[in-house]
């Protein structure tokens, strides 16, 4: 599984679980659930920013070669 796939499938990860807690805020559900599932949105939203983002140099760690 390459790299890509896995940063993909963080991003299916982070829009299922905010459209989750929105559906579960819908519903009046459990308050606490609906925040955590944002939270861990952004958790995962952060990683792959951390991937992404180019450093100060222009380079993404993503196209960086491993040593």
């Amino acid at each position: 599984m390459t790299l890509d796939t896995v940063l993909s499938i963080m991003v299916l990860g982070c829009l299922a679980m905010v459209l989750g807690a929105f559906a579960l805020w819908r519903r009046r559900g459990a308050t606490r659930q609906v925040w955590l599932m944002l939270v861990l949105a952004l958790v995962l939203a952060g990683n792959v920013a951390i991937w992404l983002v180019p450093d100060g140099g222009g380079q993404a760690p993503v196209k960086q070669e491993l040593k």
